[in-house]
């Protein structure tokens, strides 16, 4: 049995905070083969290649950082655009990352291996913030029984302005007054 480390966040981590670790049946490469071999695809390198750099990397992401970090490594030097993006979305459909637009782009994280977990997003500087809270899983089981509905999982993002910018802004503004 494969243990992938859960991430706390991108930017602006609390020093006593991380997810805990979950434990899972198969690696994430494991994983993406048996998709890829259930729909009839093959397993080509440039897949696993993409794969296991995105496994071995546990922060947000969006497609043109992914290929730019594998552009940078002498294995990915020639990876390809459409492949990058092709790989995405079947790690999604794999259930291995998921998908969030923000900001008018797309950001894919782990979901294949961690824990059910929600996000704060600065839409100053696109920080993203993972937090969990069994108080909003209570909520959300309380909304769905009274609604005879099953919950299986949830996404929660808000919006709105980390410490960082607010401190930044009201030096600026400050400043501005002078």
């Amino acid at each position: 049995m494969a243990t992938v480390p859960a991430v706390a966040s991108d930017n602006f981590i609390p020093d006593d905070f991380a997810l805990n670790k979950v434990d899972v049946a198969m690696t994430p490469q494991e994983r993406f083969a048996e998709f890829l071999q259930t729909r009839g695809k093959r397993s080509t390198r440039q897949r696993q290649m993409i794969v296991e750099h995105v496994s071995g990397h546990h922060e947000h992401f969006d497609a043109e950082q992914l290929l730019a970090e594998l552009r940078s490594t002498p294995e990915g030097a020639r990876a390809s655009r459409p492949t990058v993006y092709r790989t995405l979305t079947e790690m999604v459909e794999a259930g291995l990352l998921k998908k969030m637009v923000l900001g008018g782009r797309a950001i894919y994280e782990h979901d294949y291996g961690y824990p059910q977990h929600d996000h704060l997003y600065c839409t100053s500087c696109h920080s993203l913030i993972e937090f969990s809270s069994d108080e909003l899983t209570r909520i959300r089981d309380a909304v769905a029984s009274q609604h005879h509905f099953r919950a299986q999982s949830h996404r929660l993002i808000i919006a709105g302005i980390c410490a960082h910018c607010r401190s930044t802004r009201s030096k600026s503004r400050h400043q501005d007054r002078v």
